[in-house]
């Protein structure tokens, strides 16, 4: 039962990523490709925090599982990595983690009993930085592997030596 319920998630991420491509305007031949990595960044997000794996780390390996994808893809369909690193990220975004951090900055200018407060503000700033590093942890995942590729154009760049000059050439070990 929950491989289904995993299956169906994947099937969710993928419509989301596909969705906000469609949204952003990119090219109709990389939406298959955007749908698939917005499934496997997100899904992977989910089996680590199955995993017990707290939020921001497992958002920064699904996200860098999205930017290492893209710019293979990138080089693959021949668009810039961006078009399909974006789409397929933002469905990682931590919305609950921000709407319940504006409705506790709502409620914290009604409050008038200190101890209800503190408390208040303890949650309000506790989602309020859980929001903030999940983003961080988004954006650097998803830069990450274009900044390592960046020397060269993405057109230039050939999966095999992208593996190789990140990972070090086999004679470097010997």
């Amino acid at each position: 039962m929950e491989w289904i319920h995993l299956f169906e998630t994947w099937i969710w991420l993928g419509f989301a990523a596909t969705g906000f491509a469609v949204l952003f305007n990119v090219p109709p031949r990389t939406l298959w490709v955007i749908f698939i990595m917005g499934a496997l960044g997100g899904t992977l997000k989910l089996i680590c925090l199955k995993l017990g794996i707290n939020i921001i780390l497992s958002s920064f390996m699904g996200a860098l599982l999205i930017g290492f994808l893209s710019v293979a893809a990138a080089h693959l369909r021949h668009s810039p990595p961006f078009i399909f690193a974006i789409p397929a990220v933002i469905p990682m975004v931590p919305g609950a983690f921000t709407y319940r951090m504006m409705l506790g900055i709502i409620r914290l200018t009604g409050e008038n009993d200190h101890t209800l407060f503190l408390q208040l503000l303890q949650e309000t700033v506790d989602n309020g930085l859980k929001a903030f590093f999940v983003l961080t942890a988004l954006s650097l995942g998803v830069s990450g592997p274009m900044l390592l590729s960046r020397n060269k154009s993405t057109k230039e760049i050939r999966p095999s030596k992208f593996l190789t000059k990140l990972f070090g050439s086999k004679k470097a070990s010997d």
